[in-house]
């Protein structure tokens, strides 16, 4: 069952007029077996035929959410945790890269604290250890192959997100905080998995994405929601005016939504469009 969260979790009274729907892809809209349920895919035509529209913002490389976007028939979606916004052609809307100097900076502390590092540029994606087991579990969610390279040097310029992969999560966790530090303005960096650290272009997140997505339908942020599971969707929980955190998110990510769904592995994300959804859909 679905459930709201106490009222003193919810810092503003949510939205009551729904027009546009945000969803975070990995441990959201996908299953734990990376596809999209048919309950998802028939929640998402419930939404266009109320007039809701739906966008998508994931850590994923644009180029690894083509698929999905297709069968949910999206006009618009963002990759790199929102600062790639393209078209379902890749046409390009908006586009931001981490500066060079902070790639370099980010790629030696992941590496000095023994995680294994991956680079993805606009088009590619680069990995010096090709038998992280991580690496065929990220094939099958973005679906596409690395390029092996011995290092990163001549890979740095159009980079969308550095990845420090390490099944430690605790040391990877405390990884965040002295990353972010280190990086100061000039990158972010967030988990997107327990296991994956993300380094992504500065002043360029979730929530930004929702407000570009907001701006591009037209519709004012009062009357846009969203929905998401790690610290990485918290940038989209301030920014839109209903927040639903996963059944599978921590419990520090739920009490920062204004309700709780059931998890991806229980059709989480149609079950909110039902409840939480259809009920505030305003035509646009």
């Amino acid at each position: 069952m679905t459930h709201a969260m106490p009222e003193t979790a919810a810092k503003r009274a949510p939205a009551t007029r729904i027009s546009l729907f945000v969803s975070d892809v990995d441990g959201t809209l996908v299953t734990p077996e990376k596809v999209l349920s048919p309950a998802t895919v028939e929640a998402a035509h419930k939404l266009k035929a109320a007039g809701v529209a739906l966008a998508i913002v994931s850590s994923r490389p644009p180029r690894g959410m083509v698929r999905q976007a297709a069968e949910l028939g999206l006009e618009l979606f963002g990759g790199f945790n929102g600062s790639s916004i393209v078209r379902p052609d890749l046409t390009v809307v908006e586009q931001t890269f981490v500066p060079e100097k902070a790639a370099a900076a980010a790629i030696d502390a992941l590496e000095r604290h023994g995680a294994d590092v991956w680079v993805f540029t606009d088009r590619e994606w680069y990995v010096t250890n090709p038998d992280n087991p991580h690496v065929a579990r990220e094939v099958r969610t973005v679906g596409f192959d690395p390029i092996v390279v011995e290092s990163f040097e001549g890979a740095l310029e159009r980079v969308g997100k550095i990845v420090g992969v390490s099944d430690d999560h605790d040391a990877l966790a405390h990884e965040e905080g002295k990353l972010q530090a280190l990086l100061g303005h000039n990158a972010l960096a967030k988990r997107s998995q327990v296991y994956y650290l993300d380094v992504t272009p500065p002043h360029m997140d979730k929530g930004h994405a929702v407000k570009s997505f907001a701006a591009h339908f037209g519709v004012p942020l009062e009357e846009v929601a969203v929905i998401g599971d790690m610290a990485n969707d918290l940038p989209m929980f301030a920014t839109g005016h209903l927040a639903i955190a996963m059944g599978n998110a921590l419990p520090e990510i739920q009490a920062k939504a204004d309700f709780v769904t059931t998890s991806n592995k229980d059709d989480g994300f149609a079950h909110a469009v039902e409840e939480f959804i259809l009920p505030r859909a305003g035509a646009r």
